[in-house]
């Protein structure tokens, strides 16, 4: 091949080659150095988010918790609706969640306001998942464990509904978030390097699936594996800036052609989609 055909294959290809050879790179990233017997997952932890991966939070929750929150920092706070928005948004941007900013800030209880704002009466009608992805989860194999910023008792609640809870290892709230006197929820990567201590598996072994980027960000820092779970965004992109801004778009792009990040493993619409990774 000459010079110049060379050039404009590289061209073509771009600075990193193909995509199947960047696939490739990809799974030797993402994947295990060797796989133990017993199938895909064998021998893996899961780690699943709960709302907007295992059911449609958006549908169920978000919308009254964002009432909910307002209101009590508004309350609180003893601030108008518009200040309250502003600083519960904030906050949310600043360190991943509400609450923290709350808590640093001005020092209201964890357990107050996220007994407060949970309360959710008719949060059971309003729950939905997948049929098909109830099944995904009770078939894959590994270890399964719930790791969620929120409060015990609305995991519980939405996990029994989903009648989720005998397919799971264990629950991981944000009660369980704490370290060294102070919260320390997801994107927390301290935070996820002692989940993995504690359940007693090499954060290598370790796969998050999760619908918010900064969390995965965080988890592949520390060496976790990281799947995208965009089956409740809805067609398009529905993240919080913060999401935005980590997946590198400037505009909300379809789900199709948003891009992946080099931090994401797989991106996939089912849980189903997890034996075929």
């Amino acid at each position: 091949m000459n010079l110049r055909a060379s050039s404009a294959k590289r061209s073509r290809l771009g600075p990193r080659g193909s995509r199947s050879a960047r696939r490739e790179r990809s799974r030797r990233v993402c994947g295990p150095q060797t796989e133990p017997r017993g199938g895909v997952g064998a021998g893996l932890t899961w780690l699943f988010d709960l709302d907007n991966t295992l059911h449609d939070a958006s549908h169920a929750a978000f919308g009254e918790l964002h009432v909910a929150m307002g209101e009590y920092v508004a309350l609180h706070l003893g601030v108008d609706t518009d200040e309250a928005g502003r600083l519960r948004e904030g906050y949310w941007l600043r360190y991943g969640a509400t609450l923290l900013g709350l808590v640093r800030h001005h020092g209201v209880r964890a357990a107050h306001f996220l007994e407060e704002t949970h309360r959710l009466p008719g949060l059971e009608e309003r729950v939905r998942t997948s049929a098909h992805d109830r099944a995904a989860l009770a078939r894959l194999p590994g270890r399964k464990f719930i790791v969620t910023n929120a409060p015990r008792g609305y995991a519980m609640r939405v996990l029994r509904t989903l009648r989720l809870v005998r397919h799971v290892d264990g629950v991981i709230t944000i009660e369980d978030m704490t370290m060294f006197g102070a919260l320390r929820p997801k994107p927390d990567a301290r935070m996820l390097r002692r989940i993995a201590a504690r359940l007693a598996v090499p954060p290598g072994r370790c796969i998050l699936v999760e619908d918010t980027l900064a969390h995965l960000k965080a988890a592949r820092s520390i060496g976790m594996r990281t799947v995208w779970m965009q089956r409740y965004l809805g067609g398009r992109f529905r993240g919080t800036r913060r999401d935005l801004g980590n997946a590198g778009a400037l505009l909300a792009p379809t789900r199709r052609n948003c891009p992946k990040p080099p931090y994401l493993c797989a991106k996939i619409g089912a849980l189903r989609d997890l034996a075929r990774l």
